[in-house]
Order: structure tokens, then sequence, then C-alpha cells
């Protein structure tokens, strides 16, 4: 039985019976505190926690997830996949554990012909709680299971909770016992490979607090509204039905496996090696795949290191194959194939899936040579220091520089018999990451937990009042203080306000959050921030000026008119240089995501290359006459399916509802699916000033404008900048461009000449050096100081000359010097002290260390620097120490 028809029957099954059939949400979760749906549950947790009202009382979905924590397991194992899919059936408030249980035999023994999965009973085993008497009771009621096959288990296995106070409950799970050449007799309970879980119920019908652990927490009472969470995992049904051993063979995942084969010329099922890479490579396309079609687009951080993560990983599996070209033109086009039937999008949306993946993996083959030297480099130097482990710096240089994901760094070097000092490369991954986030310690952390929420979400939702007015009245529904609930807010506090109407822009969809005041009988309060928390909810983050304000008090809401209007023109001029993008470089720069705030904007797109001052002039030119064209700018609420066939745009990763609001500029010229604020006519923007291009991943490209006022202000800049250089050097505006260009050619023929200067008096000094000569253990060395110098290079060329002028007997060159405030020490050996058993590299390393820093290179010539130039003298003393010895 194929994947998709699982699906479809699954979908059929309990469609038939009441459930709304719910589409897959994104692999990009909602949920701030996950990077991906990890979990076919994770879109219904709102309903099941109780902190949104469920739209239906039951449901069911085949939901895609992507779970990375235990990517080690891929490949080895049957069921560890990066990319799979959780069939879930649920239950709001509705049936509870013994139509669960029911609904979950019925589906899996009915034979095939009537719409079931034609199992048969005598290879199913049931594990309930211990203590579940009732789950056993409706067990043994309503399937055929001998009291032998139904195993009761303890709370680490058979009890769900989130590990946090609220709902809880007892789970039963159903496995398939494989047969006896798989493993050992007893059940589930041996925890044997043999029995595969194919179908979990959690039956969540507690309420728990007093939480010390996931399994250690007390029950408080009943829930009023008891929930049914069931996932059923697609791909080992599948693998079961197909008789095939394992996730990897299965019909949407064994072509990538087979094209591997084909690619490398190995045969799967030879070499247990090989076949571990192929299943890796076979997961890791079809992951990526699925990433990408959902919007992810690699990069260092976050999703997008997941990603990169993934990709690398299959390029270096296919390279352990011996290929080392490029692979993904096969490899992708076949995991497209095998899941364009369940998933559309992967084959209409395939030009921009494999730009992506194809331009990363050319990439990666650039830099993974030169990686792998540096990696090398570093193994062999920590072998010849008897060393465990290679520094956490080189790993990483190695993620920084040339994008090395620190498991394949890990990989490499544990293969190579040593180990990556990762804790000294995780505090400088968190050093990096301190610096890059200074700015924003997120807003969103900022809100309370989201489970507070839940009571203010329970009365409904805020209603934004924005588009058509800067000021409304409201009511204050909840207060957040320190992320408790409170009753009241005074003078000085920093609150969260939850309202039910409101006219403040909740930071969404790249527009940042209005700025303004809520006010009321005795209070003023300035807003900060404003965000959506949950759906449907706007939470105003403001401080308390004066006053006192409380729950129930009547609020007015008052957006700064000046900065909206700024917000406005900026996200109206995102969507014209989104347009006009498409009409100069083509329909495949797509939007790739975007930010804009009162005269700023930026932009993102789908493009592996600079976009050239030509180009980025004639982008401007066409939103600027778009501008002055005066385009009429319209808005339209409609259904998600026939926004989509008048031609709006979506933008990848973001979640639409089945409603969905298209901005019109100028028609369908401009047409995007959007919530945000915009200008009534195109010429309200005012002016579009690019002011910047720049690179954001192998694959992406972004663009940032100044907007209306803004634009105008940085202009007039520009000009006085001229007009002082047009005077500076006696030129007129037009001939400045030449007038620069031969002074910069003047600049560059001075310079070459002094340089040549400074190496003839280099060469001079050589001479004089080379007379400081001694004789250690018959070998020639030269141990100086040449105080300052202008470059490292310089330092190189000094010591060359100077080995050159020692002859043939075995000869050492140690000289150091002052760089830019910096000591270093350049060592040379020629030939015969090599030959003797003197390298470079040890040597430089020995100097450095005395410096306080690092040093290494070639048996010939190394390098070494530090941050104490004072201790040059006993640098250079530990080097002549070192070769008496």
């Amino acid at each position: 039985m194929q994947t998709a028809e699982i699906r479809r029957r699954w979908l059929q099954y309990f469609g038939d019976r009441g459930h709304t059939v719910v589409p897959s949400a994104s692999l990009v979760s909602d949920d701030p505190s996950l990077l991906f749906t990890v979990a076919g549950m994770v879109p219904f947790i709102p309903y099941l926690t109780g902190l949104i009202p469920a739209p239906y009382p039951r449901a069911t979905s085949v939901q895609k997830c992507i779970r990375t924590n235990d990517i080690e397991e891929v490949g080895k194992t049957p069921r560890h996949g990066t990319f799979f899919q959780m069939n879930g059936n649920f239950s709001f408030g509705d049936y509870f554990k013994e139509q669960a249980i029911q609904y979950a035999w019925e589906f899996l023994t009915s034979p095939e012909p009537d719409g079931g999965l034609g199992f048969s009973p005598d290879d199913l085993w049931v594990t309930v709680y211990e203590d579940d008497d009732e789950a056993i009771a409706f067990w043994k009621q309503h399937s055929s299971l001998p009291d032998e096959r139904i195993q009761r288990l303890g709370k680490d296995t058979n009890y769900w909770s989130t590990g946090q106070p609220g709902p809880a409950g007892p789970c039963s799970e159903i496995f398939f016992d494989r047969g006896p050449e798989y493993g050992i007799d007893g059940g589930p309970a041996t925890d044997d490979d043999r029995y595969v879980e194919i179908w979990n119920l959690v039956f969540m019908q507690y309420q728990i607090a007093d939480v010390r652990s996931k399994y250690d927490f007390e029950i408080t009472g009943e829930l009023p509204n008891k929930n049914i969470d069931t996932g059923m995992g697609l791909e080992r049904v599948a693998f079961i039905k197909q008789g095939v051993d394992n996730m990897y063979e299965i019909d949407q995942v064994r072509p990538v496996l087979d094209k591997a084969a084909e690619v490398s010329g190995r045969r799967y099922g030879a070499v247990h090696e090989d076949d571990v890479r192929m299943r890796v490579i076979a997961d890791h396309v079809r992951s990526s795949l699925m990433l990408i079609a959902d919007g992810v687009t690699p990069s260092n951080e976050g999703r997008g290191y997941i990603l990169r993560r993934l990709l690398r990983r299959t390029v270096r599996a296919m390279r352990l194959l011996g290929v080392e070209g490029a692979t993904f033109p096969e490899l992708f086009p076949a995991s497209r194939d095998a899941m364009r039937d369940a998933y559309p999008e992967v084959a209409s949306d395939y030009d921009r899936i494999s730009r992506i993946a194809y331009a990363e993996e050319e990439t990666f083959l650039r830099t993974l040579a030169q990686g792998t030297t540096i990696l090398d480099v570093a193994v062999d130097r920590a072998k010849q220091d008897n060393q465990p482990s290679i520094g956490g710096d080189t790993a990483f240089l190695l993620h920084d520089t040339f994008g090395f994901p620190i498991d394949l760094t890990m990989e490499m070097a544990e293969e190579a018999g040593v180990h990556v000092d990762r804790t000294a490369f995780d505090t400088l991954m968190s050093e990096q990451r301190a610096r890059a986030k200074a700015d924003a310690k997120s807003k969103k952390t900022a809100l309370a937990d989201l489970s507070v929420y839940s009571a203010f979400r329970a009365s409904g939702e805020t209603t934004f009042l924005g588009y058509d007015a800067l000021e409304a009245e409201s009511r204050v529904l909840g207060l957040i203080v320190d992320g408790q609930s409170v009753d009241r807010a005074v003078a000085g506090d920093i609150a969260e306000v939850v309202l039910s109407e409101t006219t403040l822009y909740a930071e969404s969809g790249g527009q940042d959050a209005d700025q303004g005041s809520i006010v009321g009988n005795g209070f003023d309060l300035e807003v900060l921030d404003v965000q959506r928390p949950v759906s449907g909810l706007w939470s105003h983050k403001v401080q308390v000026r004066s006053g006192e304000v409380g729950v129930g008090d009547a609020a007015t809401t008052v957006v700064d008119a000046e900065y909206r209007r700024g917000a406005t023109q900026a996200h109206s001029a995102t969507h014209l240089v989104n347009a006009a993008l498409r009409d100069i470089l083509g329909p495949e720069a797509l939007q790739a995501g975007s930010y804009n705030k009162s005269g700023y904007m930026r932009l993102d797109f789908s493009w592996s290359q600079p976009v050239s001052l030509e180009t980025r002039s004639e982008i401007e030119e066409v939103v600027n006459t778009a501008i002055r064209s005066d385009l009429e700018v319209s808005t339209r609420i409609m259904p998600l399916d026939q926004a989509k066939e008048l031609g709006a745009q979506a933008l990848f990763g973001e979640k639409y509802g089945a409603e969905v609001r298209m901005v019109d500029i100028g028609g369908p010229w401009s047409r995007e699916l959007c919530g945000g604020t915009h200008v009534a006519s195109s010429s309200q923007v005012g002016l579009v000033n690019l002011v910047g291009e720049s690179s954001v991943g192998s694959t992406n490209r972004r663009v940032e404008a100044l907007v209306g006022l803004e634009g105008f202000r940085d202009l007039a800049v520009e000009r006085t900048i001229v007009s002082q250089l047009s005077s500076a050097l006696k030129a007129p505006r037009a001939d400045l461009p030449t007038r620069v260009q031969s002074l910069m050619e003047d600049l560059r023929v001075a310079q070459k000449r002094i340089a040549e200067f400074e190496s003839a008096g280099l060469q001079q000094r050589v001479p004089a050096i080379a007379r400081q000569a001694t004789t250690i253990g018959g070998t020639t060395v030269v141990a100086e100081s040449v105080e300052n110098l202008g470059s490292a290079d310089d330092l190189r060329s000094l010591a060359t000359g100077v080995r050159a002028q020692l002859g043939d007997g075995a000869a050492v060159v140690v000289l150091g010097a002052v760089v830019n405030d910096k000591p270093a020490v350049i060592v040379a050996t020629n030939d015969a002290a090599r030959a003797a058993g003197i390298q470079a590299g040890p040597l430089a390393k020995e100097a450095a260390g005395v410096l306080g820093g690092g040093g290494g290179g070639k048996p010939d010539l190394a390098q070494g620097g530090g941050t104490n130039a004072a201790a040059l003298p006993e640098a250079l003393r530990a080097v002549t120490a070192r070769l008496s010895a």
C-alpha cells in the first residue's frame, strides 16, 4: 500500500466520522519556543490546553513534522527520520477514551476493501498506563486482543504531560510485532526493535500542579473538558504495509536512496557503512526539500542552520561514497517526484526550491576543500603535540567562515582520531550571538508566558480598528506585570495591556509596531511595543506615565499620526520595490522576508548574484515612476484560494487563514496578501531612495531604502558632499568620477614606488642580520628581533632572505617584530634542517605561546603571534632553548 494511499484512507475514515479535515500546518511552527512543528499535535496545542477556544469539536490531519534532536540516529535505525508525517485525530471536549480506542482498532484491522489498513489482530500489541483500568476495559471490549498482549507500563512511557502545570493524562500505544526474526519475545515491555510503535492515543483528562519533573507531579482534579490527541506515524505504517525493513525504503524515500547508489556506483545492501550513508542522504534530501518548500533558507542561525546542516551532511555523505562533484541536480528531482502526489507544491515551486538547494551545494563544495585542509592541519598539529582534541577556535573558524556545521567538524575530527573542544566552541558561539543580538533582547521574549493569556483569549478576540482610524474607544480586558495577571498597574510600572479594541498595529508581516499611547480617566500609558502573543489577541507593552489603570477601565488608543504616516509609506514602498524587482530581474526574484518602519524599509529576495549599480538605478526608477503615477491602493477581503487565483503573491513561510486581505497597487502589477497598513495612493509614498544592496546568504540578497522625508534628507546630504568634493577638487560635478579615478591612479603608482623602496631597504638589512648567526648543535641559528615592521609579509621576506644567506648546511631563522602594535614571529628552515628533523611549525608555536597567542604552519615556514610585545626577547630565547634541548 503506497504512502499516499494510507494518508488518503486516514483522512477519509475520520472525515466520514465527523472530523474536520485540517490541512497540514507549515513546518515552521507558530510556537515561539519551537523552531519547527515537531509533532502532529503542535498546531492544536492552543485548543488542547484551552488557550484558544477550538473552532471545531473534532479534527483530523496529516501533519508535516521535523525533528533533529536525534539526527545522529538517522540511517542507523529503521524508524528515525528527520522529516516525517503524523496522522492525528483530535477531540476537544467531544468523544473520549472509549471512542478513541474503538476508532483506532477499527481503522487498523478493518479489511483493505472496506477502507481500513487490514492489519491482523495477531500482529498487534497494546500498552496502557499501569493504573488505567478504564482503558484496559475498553480495549478488551472493542478488540480481540488477549490479556497477555495488553501490557501495563509506567509514567515514563505511558503518561503525557508538558512538564508544566496544566493538562495531562495517561496514554495507550499500539505496536506491530515484526516477528521472531527481528528480536526477542515479550512484547513492547522488552523495548526491543522487534515491536514498532505505530499509534499513540493520549487521554488528556487531568489537571496537574506542583510539577517537580515531567513524571513527578500532583493531580489536582479532572479537566472539565477532556481531550483526545492521537498520532499514527505514517512512515512507520508505510514500511510495514510495503513489506520493507525501514522507513528509508518506502515509496516516498527509496527513489533518492536508489539515485545515490546509482550516482556513486555503490550497491545498496553490500556494505553496512555505505547503506547508512545512503539512508542519511535519502532522509536529508527529502527533509531539505520539504523545509525549503515551506520557506526556510540556509543560514548560520536558527531554522536556516538546521537546513544548512542537513544539506551539508548530504554533501559529506556523498563524498564518503566517492562522489566529489555536485549531486543535488540528480538527488532532489528524485525526491520531488516521490513527494509531489502528497505535496504538489514541491513540484510547482521546484524552480525556487532547486535554486536554493543547488546554490548551497555549490557554495559548500567551493569551501569544503579549503576547510578540510584547515581541519587536517589542526588534526596533525594536535597529534604532533599529543593533544586529544583540536581547539574550539578552529571549529568556530570552520563554522563561521567556511560554513561547517559543528557536528560535521566533530564527525570528521573523530574519524581522524581526535575530538573537538566543544566547550570552547560553544563559548565562542555564545559570544557571537550576544554581539549579534545586543540590540534586540527580543521584544517577544519580554512577553509573559503564553498560559497567562488563555483567560483573556477565552473572552474573545481583539478587534483591530486601525485601518480606518487612529483613535478608538476600548476597554481593558487584562493587565500583566512581571508575567503575572494583575488587577491594576500604577505610575512607573512596565505592563502589558490587553484591550477589546485597538487602533495600534501589532508587529507582523514585516511591519514594526505602531507608536502611540493609551489614555483614560486618570491614567496615561506610553506604548512601547505591540505584539500578538496568541492568535487573535493584541498585547500592548506600556509604561504607566501617570495615574493608575485597572481591569475593566474604559480606555482610548491613540496612534502617533506622524509615525503611522511614515510606516504606511514604508510598507507600501516595500510592495513597490517587490513589484519592481520582479519586473527587472524576473519572477524568480521572490520575496524572502522584509522589515519596514517609519522612514525605512528592507526587502530580502531570492537571488544569488550581486545587483549591479545600473540595475539598482533601474529598480529605483521603476519604483519612483510608480509613485509619480499616483496608482490606486486598494484592499479586499476574500478566500485564500480566490486571492491565489487572482495572482496574489504570498510570502513563503507566512501563515494565512481561510480568508485573507489582498492589497493591490495599480491593480495586478503589485498584488500581495498583506495585513499591514498602507497609503491610499502610491503618490503618498513620496520618494524611495535605495541606499544599500547586500548578501544575506548564498541564495538571498537584500535591498534597503529610505522612504519619504528620510529618503529626501539622505539625498540632500549626498548633494552637500558632492558640492564639497567639487569645490575641493576644483572640478565640476560631472567630472568628479574622472578626477577621483585619476587621483586614485596617481596614489596607486606612488604606493607602488614606496613599496619598492621599502622592499629594497629591507633586503639591505639581510646581510647584517645573517651575520648574527650562531651555531647550536651543528645547526646555524639566527634568532633576532627586528623591531617594528609594516606587515607580516615584510617579516616573512626578511626571514626567507636571511635563510638564503646561510648556505646549504642545516639552518634555522627566527625573526620577531612588532606589526601593527602586536608581536609576530616568523620561523624559516632550510632543506638540511628539515632533514635533521627540525620543522618550523612547532618552533613558531613555542614562540607564540610565550607571546600569549598561537602559531603554526608548514615545516619550512611558519608564523606565530600574540598580545604581549614585551615578551619578544623571551620568545626568541624559548626557541633557541628548544633547539638546544
